[in-house]
Formats: C-alpha cells, sequence, structure tokens
C-alpha cells in the first residue's frame, strides 16, 4: 500500500497545515504551479519523496527540477500527470494523444483550481484536480487530495479543505 499527498496551484504559498496533512503520506505529488522553491523546500522537509511537474507560472529554478508531464507507476497503477490537462471529455488533444499511447489508470491535473474527482469511462481511468492549495486565484476554499494505491486499487479518497484562500484581517464587525 501507498498512501500519496495530491496538491496543486500552491502559487509561492506554503501552508504550515501541509506538514501534518502530508506528514502520514508515503509520497508527495504536485501538480504544478508551485511558485517558488519554497513551496518545494517546505514539502521537502517532510522527508518523502516528491514527485511533481512544473506549471505555467513555475519559473526556472521549479523548471529545473521538474518536467512538463511524469509518466510512472506505483504499485499497479500507472499515472499520467501534467499541469495543463483539461477534464473528461474537454482533454487538449496533445494529452488525450498521450493518455491513449500511456493508458494511464490515474490521470493528475492541475490549474483550473475546481476540485475533480472523476472515473473517466471513455479514457477508463480516474482524472484527479486536487484544486488549489494557495491562496492565489478565484477558488473560495484551499484544497488537496489523500488517498491510498493498494495495488490496482485505490481507495481512502480524502479531500482535504485547508480553509479559505483569503488571510484573515482584524476587523471586528460591530454589528
Amino acid at each position: 500500500m501507498t498512501r500519496i499527498g495530491l496538491l496543486s496551484d500552491t502559487h509561492g504559498y506554503y501552508d504550515p497545515q501541509l506538514n501534518s496533512c502530508l506528514r502520514e503520506c508515503d509520497e508527495i505529488w504536485h501538480a504544478g504551479d508551485f511558485g517558488n522553491m519554497k513551496v518545494y523546500d517546505g514539502l521537502m522537509k517532510i522527508q518523502k519523496p516528491v514527485r511533481g511537474v512544473y506549471g505555467n507560472i513555475d519559473g526556472k529554478e521549479i523548471r529545473e527540477l521538474f518536467n512538463e508531464e511524469e509518466s510512472f507507476t506505483i504499485e499497479d497503477k500507472h499515472i499520467f500527470m501534467t499541469h495543463i490537462g483539461g477534464s473528461p471529455g474537454k482533454y487538449p488533444s496533445r494529452i488525450r494523444e498521450r493518455m491513449l499511447d500511456l493508458k494511464p489508470g490515474i490521470f493528475v491535473c492541475g490549474h483550473s483550481h475546481i476540485l475533480k474527482i472523476i472515473y473517466d469511462h471513455k479514457m477508463n481511468l480516474l482524472f484527479l484536480n486536487p484544486g488549489a492549495a494557495g491562496k492565489e486565484g478565484f477558488h473560495k476554499v484551499r484544497t488537496m487530495l489523500r488517498f491510498t494505491i493498494d495495488g490496482s486499487n485505490i481507495k481512502d479518497m480524502e479531500v482535504i479543505e485547508l480553509g479559505t484562500r483569503q488571510v484573515p484581517n482584524n476587523i471586528i464587525p460591530l454589528f
């Protein structure tokens, strides 16, 4: 069994909650838009393997560490990960072609800031977008996923809400 912590679109914000959320995971996956090295360094301090891809906002340092896409196998599941991947029925042609070639059991992407967990029957894969764990963007709640790959089974899927994307202010309403 391999426990996975999956996040995306941190946009330079490293939430201290990630330390406890990811501590029990065997691997950490980041689906792009790290934003800066501070996020990567924070994840590395958890002392778990970090797999990831760079996103459209990532600069040279992140792009030197990560590729645009990754294809790998965990237990009996083949995974394909990229940052901009569309969604079931709306994959960019390049992504659809890669899926047909790679035949992954799990497809991971980010970019949209919209949490989605969908079984794509046409492509015969589980589509995962963990939403956004950062504070930049239009999403209201910061999210990530945690799940287990056990042989060819995917189980124990959890959506973790990290709080709102707004930084609390100290304004107290009077009435």
